[in-house]
């Protein structure tokens, strides 16, 4: 049955020849060709379940989500396994075979932007879709951008809105007014993260991360921990996915997004200007969301230019200042 599916699939092309020998002889492994000398692996995995209700947009999605990690660092994607669970379908269940390979054939084509090769891949039957990737990528292990290289005085950037939680939980309730959410958090989630990498690399920034699952405030606040610094963000200049306000000030916010919170709760501060549903938003758990860059003071000008240049957009979320004396590591200004 998966030969069935995988046969009607189309691989990314691998003009270098990176996969010496692999799946498509039947092989137990893969043998890839490393990156160029002096470039390091990075390697990551994540998987998802579903996302809205369309199964290539789905499969896109997830391929970002996991391609995102390589990007965070600064890296470029080299190769990827396919790591899908599925309800065992019939052969006669041509629905199910066509869900199955519409997921894998969007996550394809989001491989193939991010000028990756497919590797092979892992199937199990579950009684829940899940799907995501393996990523190997390369790096300059010299350059490579941390999650503890925060310094005081730096600026940060974020380069995509708000929102995928909220507006997940609006399309699966059916909510009025939220036939359109699932084309804006698409929009959003099935957005490759690679210019902003080529910035990181362009402008060797020490410090970035991505934006996924423990939310803005979440992520920030690890990089704060590791960096032993605090970091502000001001939550009126922090972007939203269309509708997310509006579907939050009705009560649509996933319990993650309150896990978060609570979790960060112990090492943050929100001050009495922040607006109470804004700075809860900041822990809105996010699908393939997009990265945070730290970036010197004095350079914020060179890399939004450059992000701009790239058509890629940007927000002043906030500042990062020495490590305050009662040891509160997020400000939610």
């Amino acid at each position: 049955m998966l030969e069935q599916i995988l046969s009607t699939i189309r691989p990314p092309a691998d003009p270098t020849g990176r996969i010496v020998r692999g799946f498509s002889d039947n092989e137990d492994a893969v043998i890839v060709m490393p990156p160029p000398p002096g470039m390091a692996l990075v390697q990551t995995v994540d998987i998802l379940g579903p996302l809205g209700n369309d199964p290539r947009l789905f499969g896109q999605s997830a391929a970002a989500n996991a391609l995102s990690d390589v990007y965070a660092m600064g890296g470029i994607p080299w190769s990827v396994m396919n790591i899908a669970a599925f309800p065992s379908p019939s052969c006669s269940d041509d629905l199910q075979i066509s869900v199955l390979a519409e997921i894998i054939q969007g996550a394809m084509e989001k491989v193939e932007e991010a000028g990756a090769v497919l590797a092979g891949g892992h199937t199990l039957d579950d009684d829940l879709i899940k799907f995501g990737l393996s990523v190997t990528g390369a790096i300059d292990p010299v350059r490579a951008a941390r999650n503890d290289g925060l310094a005081p005085g730096d600026v940060l950037l974020l380069t995509k809105p708000l929102g995928t939680g909220v507006l997940a939980t609006a399309v699966k309730a059916c909510w009025p007014g939220s036939d359109t959410s699932e084309a804006e958090f698409y929009r959003w989630t099935t957005r490759l993260n690679d210019h902003a990498a080529e910035v990181i690399r362009a402008m060797g920034l020490r410090a970035a991360t991505d934006v996924t699952g423990f939310g803005l405030g979440g992520h920030v606040l690890e990089m704060a921990k590791g960096s032993g610094v605090s970091v502000e963000i001001d939550t009126s200049s922090v972007p939203f996915m269309d509708q997310t306000e509006e579907f939050a000030s009705c009560g649509l916010i996933p319990a993650g997004t309150y896990r978060n919170r609570d979790h960060a709760s112990c090492r943050t501060i929100v001050s009495e200007s922040a607006d109470e549903l804004k700075a809860l938003l900041t822990f809105d758990a996010q699908t393939s969301g997009g990265l945070v860059l730290a970036v010197p003071a004095g350079r914020e000008t060179e890399a939004c230019e450059r992000l701009a240049a790239l058509g890629e957009p940007c927000w002043r979320i906030g500042r990062v200042m020495p490590l305050r004396e009662d040891g509160k590591q997020l400000i939610l200004a």
